[in-house]
């Protein structure tokens, strides 16, 4: 009996190892039954898919095609079941975002409402296959086999964001590409594109040329950390032609994923005003484009030509961008030009407002309510709340959680991105043995440990968090092989935050499956940091 015993243990400690080594998906799935036997992709199989979902099944044809060597076409039908197959079928009773996953030995279903809950499948279902299949070229000897199971999944969130700052450090058309790709293989939804800086205006508008002509190019750029006073003497610029926009734009929704654009206002204006100083507090004055980091004191003046000038850009902006959010900024806006101008004061005076805050906030209705009457939503950063909150506005939270609980408290709209949990320029090991960054310490587990629905809301308040995003602010990213250094695996585990529900969390489990990820990440060419590794 007990040679028995041990042998039964032995066969579901077996089982049990097998499985979690068989099924390393990040994020996890809401639901995963594992399964005994495997469907592999032969010769004769087949991808067979509704037409609403043949786009989503391409994509998968496409890299199975590209590992395997084959050159097979997806089969389009509408009803009915196929064998040997892995089929796309409708399912009206799930949610948007949400899928299910049928993998037995003799076909792969996966099911959805949508094309974007298939395509969601489609990520989990790559990632059941050996980590080769995110190969760039043909692989010989591949075995294309799948692990049988059941999955029923959808996201906890609906807003899961990764954000990049192209202002300090520009990065070209590829690089956001292969960034997007990246947040679809996590099933990110968002990506938030931070457009204008101090440093520089990164995107064309037709209306005011200067903004690329002067406003993308400083002279030259601080050397080392923020205060060293040294320069490296070298002009440093780049934008985006709104031809260029487009392309990324039609590029992310392949991907399902939605482009947030980033225009500053009224701080980090400093590039704008080298281009067009009649927006300044003090049209007399010489403006260059910001040349250090930091925050700059010089903003824009809420004159009547600059709610103009800001119209203008943002229509253009609007134009390129089709998704409901359109990002103002509203952050660090310092206010002694403010103060030390006359017209301001006297603006004050007739609207009636107390400080400076509220002429803050009298700048941001402005905008809202531009923005609302263009049928788009305005986010801001949490700032937009001091003087008083602008009615349709979305607010990030990024000076820890109180802005998001006080906006949620309003019924407002959140998206949780406090800089302690989710700002990925900071430091993820001993700063000793790292390159240089802006500083803090974030390491993974961290990052993982993140819950994003605070204690001190009721169940009804909770219901306005949308979700979370991780920054990625590149002061000291002057490379993409840095950002990816800096950006994976942690946004793996934010992923798993957004995604997961908060029950499923286990930091142990979640390293586990990394292990396995990051091998799909080094062949996708990722340049991600390895220090979890070492670690047991």
């Amino acid at each position: 009996m007990k040679k028995l015993f041990f042998c039964l243990s032995l066969l579901i400690s077996s089982f049990v190892a097998r499985s979690q080594n068989q099924y390393n998906i990040i994020p996890v799935p809401q639901k995963l039954t594992p399964l005994t036997g495997e469907f592999v992709w032969e010769k004769t199989t087949t991808i067979v898919s509704t037409s609403e979902f043949k786009d989503v099944a391409n994509l998968l044809n496409e890299q199975l095609n590209l590992v395997s060597g084959s050159s097979k076409k997806v089969i389009v039908k509408e009803k009915g079941l196929a064998s040997s197959a892995i089929q796309f079928v409708k399912n009206e009773q799930l949610g948007d975002e949400a899928y299910t996953l049928k993998a037995s030995s003799k076909q792969v279903i996966i099911a959805a409402k949508t094309a974007k809950g298939a395509f969601y499948g489609v990520q989990t279902l790559l990632q059941l296959l050996p980590t080769q299949v995110f190969s760039e070229a043909k692989v010989e000897g591949i075995k294309l086999a799948i692990p049988n199971c059941t999955i029923e999944d959808a996201p906890r969130y609906v807003y899961r964001g990764l954000h990049l700052d192209v202002g300090r450090h520009f990065f070209p058309v590829s690089f956001v590409k292969k960034y997007i790709d990246l947040i679809a293989l996590h099933k990110f939804n968002t990506f938030h594109w931070h457009l204008t800086e101090d440093q520089g205006w990164r995107i064309e508008i037709k209306k005011y040329p200067k903004l690329t002509q002067i406003g993308s190019i400083r002279k030259q750029t601080i050397v080392g950390r923020y205060g060293s006073g040294k320069y490296d003497g070298k002009p440093y610029g780049g934008f985006y032609t709104q031809e260029e926009i487009k392309e990324v734009v039609a590029y992310a929704k392949t991907k399902y994923v939605n482009i947030v654009p980033e225009i500053e206002m009224p701080g980090h204006a400093q590039a704008a005003l080298a281009a067009y100083p009649e927006l300044g507090c003090n049209p007399d004055k010489i403006y260059q484009v910001h040349t250090t980091w930091g925050v700059s004191e010089d903003v824009f003046a809420p004159r009547e030509e600059t709610f103009t000038f800001l119209e203008n850009v943002l229509t253009e902006v609007m134009a390129l961008f089709p998704g409901q959010y359109i990002h103002i900024g509203g952050d660090e806006c310092p206010k002694e030009q403010w103060k030390e101008s006359r017209f301001c004061q006297d603006l004050m005076k007739r609207e009636g407002l107390k400080d400076e805050h509220e002429l803050q906030s009298y700048f941001i209705r402005r905008i809202d309510k531009f923005i609302t009457s263009k049928g788009r939503k305005m986010i801001g950063w949490d700032e937009i709340l001091e003087g008083g909150l602008s009615p349709n506005a979305t607010v990030m939270s990024w000076r820890g959680e109180e802005g998001g609980i006080a906006a949620a408290k309003e019924n407002h709209d959140v998206i949780m991105t406090p800089g302690s949990y989710l700002y990925l320029d900071h430091y993820q090991a001993d700063p000793k043995t790292e390159p240089l960054a802006i500083g803090g310490f974030l390491p993974l587990e961290k990052v993982y440990s993140y819950e994003p629905a605070p204690k001190e809301l009721t169940a009804e308040q909770q219901k306005f968090i949308l979700g979370i995003q991780a920054n990625v602010w590149t002061e000291y990213m002057e490379t993409s092989n840095y950002i990816e250094y800096m950006v994976f695996p942690r946004a793996c585990a934010v992923a798993e935050v957004a995604w997961s529900p908060s029950a499923s969390k286990n930091y142990a489990d979640f390293t586990k499956r990394l292990k396995t990820h990051v091998e799909r990440l080094g062949k996708l060419k990722v340049n991600y940091a390895k220090g979890f590794l070492s670690t047991k």
